[in-house]
């Protein structure tokens, strides 16, 4: 399907064209047909010479329903400006041609009406003068008469050549569909029509509610008046939604793919028009059927930075425009350069930010996103509409390389810098060096680690398992000479302390593997346990706490938590009566 969007002057023949096209009426309220012009959006349709189908959204021409034609030509790829013989040029001709322009429309034809009531000539040299210099510039011209007939069929040959030039639809792409109107059929709930850009729909798809990001069904679809059990790009289209009221839902919500897009209130934009020093605080933005107040705050010269009234659903590359309600002016375009932009709350922020507006064009691009960012989810870049590339680093983290390398060499710098200002900790936390590094999630620092740094137990630490601060070490190497004859004593509280060796500076020796820990204050050398098994194991079995006191040659201080300390690991097994015995002798 071809769809096509009229645009015009008020009273210019828009809908008598399309009338005599179609053979439908796009006027669908009594109010339009007893005024004798369009107020709404009107639709029709028709078969080409080919035998393909051109879908007409017929839009009001009067100035007071510039949105309600904005709302029809914002989702539509191609339009057809129309122009009476009898009149030619008008203000709204104007404004219309504008606001395509703005919107990057270049695929239409130009089409003279009333060639019965005139010379289409004059009218045809001045709309190709207006056309000049706008993304129009180049459509061929086609003069007609609805009344009489005359040029309909090198209309329809003309709309048929410009539906084979079209590119094919991206009917890959996820769905958003531009809701332009909402209303109920009894017996089957809410219906919502919108022109299906890109993309394709099926009965029984789930889909979001741009507005609330709640989900909803797909329980029927209509297209030309007949219902499918699919539709794809590029299609007018009639969605019947499951369950849902219609006051959820109107005019200028969208029917998005869920996970795909996300939902701002703030871009950056390239501006094509007016200055942008020259514009108002607040205007419109006018994207898809969304008619949406914006506060502007120029960055550049031609760039700015807009904060919607309420969030939309939109993607790098959008093309929009910015109208002056109040002067019912189209103030230009808008190309959307960042849907997610970082704030500007230090002094020479704006500036820092233009510069890099500057290199932005709207495409989409991957490795640009990731100089920028330095990391950012794969996710959040595709609800941006940027592909990602590359491999994660972490989860579903993409990481600018250049960044990722700065990064592993402050890790090892952290790392270093805790482990001297701490030297008895076993490292230096995940979490402290995820706020160093300024990451966002933790795994990233995980990643980060790269021997010779390692990560044990919530810490990183580029220490080998036995390495002790040197004070520590020479308090060991004292405990290890004053004992070694009598493995099984344990210095005394105050022995530990006059050595140097305090709560802190003991976790760390046993932590590196110097001292065994049997109770607070109580330790032993690393040895002692294999040689604490090897004495018990001669005695007679079973044995008691005192027969294993006199063999070790030590005191209850040690040898109570020393046997429950080989009963926990199994090596001793505690009986009923409070005897042990070695388990496997």
């Amino acid at each position: 399907m071809f769809v096509v969007a009229t645009a015009g002057h008020v009273d210019h023949g828009k809908s008598t064209l399309v009338r005599a096209l179609t053979g439908m009426e796009p006027d669908r309220w009594a109010e339009e047909r007893r005024r004798g012009m369009t107020i709404d959006l009107g639709f029709a349709w028709a078969a080409l010479p080919s035998g393909r189908t051109v879908a007409f959204v017929d839009v009001p021409g009067h100035e007071r329903f510039v949105p309600n034609m904005l709302a029809g030509v914002g989702p539509v790829p191609a339009a057809l400006v129309v122009v009476a013989a009898d009149e030619g040029w008008m203000p709204q001709s104007a404004e219309h041609l504008a606001a395509l322009d703005a919107l990057g429309v270049s695929s239409g034809l130009l089409v003279v009406t009333r060639a019965d009531l005139a010379d289409a000539g004059p009218a045809l040299a001045q709309a190709r003068a207006r056309l000049a210099g706008t993304s129009l510039r180049a459509v061929d011209a086609v003069a007609v008469s609805a009344v009489t007939g005359a040029g309909l069929p090198a209309l329809r040959a003309a709309l048929d050549r410009l539906a084979a030039a079209r590119p094919d639809p991206a009917v890959g792409a996820p769905v958003r569909l531009w809701v332009d109107r909402s209303f109920t059929v009894r017996g089957s709930g809410t219906v919502v029509t919108g022109t299906l850009g890109a993309g394709r729909l099926a009965v029984g798809d789930e889909l979001e509610l741009a507005g609330t990001g709640e989900p909803v069904r797909v329980r029927g679809l209509h297209a030309l008046g007949v219902a499918r059990e699919e539709v794809t790009a590029v299609a007018r289209v009639a969605v019947n939604l499951r369950g849902t009221p219609r006051e959820r839902l109107g005019r200028g919500d969208a029917l998005l793919t869920p996970g795909r897009f996300g939902r701002t209130d703030l871009l950056d934009v390239r501006l094509a028009g007016d200055p942008a020093a020259d514009l108002p605080v607040t205007l419109t933005l006018h994207v898809g059927s969304a008619a949406v107040p914006a506060r502007v705050r120029p960055l550049g010269r031609d760039t700015a930075r807009l904060r919607l009234a309420r969030p939309l659903p939109l993607l790098v590359g959008d093309r929009a425009l910015l109208r002056d309600p109040g002067r019912r002016h189209v103030a230009g375009g808008v190309t959307v350069l960042d849907v997610a932009p970082p704030p500007l709350r230090r002094r020479g922020a704006a500036a820092a930010r233009a510069a890099v507006l500057v290199g932005l064009d709207g495409r989409p691009d991957c490795p640009g996103e990731l100089r920028r960012r330095r990391l950012v989810r794969a996710g959040d870049l595709l609800r941006m509409g940027v592909e990602p590339a590359g491999r994660p680093v972490a989860g579903d983290w993409l990481a600018d390389p250049e960044h990722w390398r700065r990064l592993a060499a402050r890790l090892a710098e952290e790392v270093d810098r805790h482990a001297r200002a701490h030297p008895l900790d076993p490292g230096a936390p995940v979490e402290l060096l995820r706020q160093r590094l300024d990451l966002p999630d933790r795994v990233l620092v995980a990643a980060l680690v790269r021997p010779p740094l390692r990560l044990h137990a919530g810490r990183v630490t580029a220490a080998p398992d036995d390495a002790l601060p040197e004070p520590v070490a020479r308090a060991v190497a004292r405990v290890r000479s004053a004992y070694a004859g009598q493995p099984f004593r344990a210095p005394e509280a105050a022995d530990l302390a006059a050595l140097g060796l305090g709560p802190r500076e003991i976790g760390a020796a046993v932590r590196a593997g110097a001292l065994v820990r049997l109770a607070d204050n109580v330790v032993l050398l690393p040895g002692a346990l294999d040689g604490a098994v090897r004495v018990l194991a001669g005695l007679p079995q079973p044995f008691t706490l005192s027969a294993a006191r006199q063999a070790l040659d030590t005191t209850r201080r040690v040898a109570v938590p020393l046997l429950e300390l080989l009963d926990r690991r199994g090596v001793t097994r505690r009986l009923p009566d409070d005897a042990r015995m070695v388990v496997g002798r």
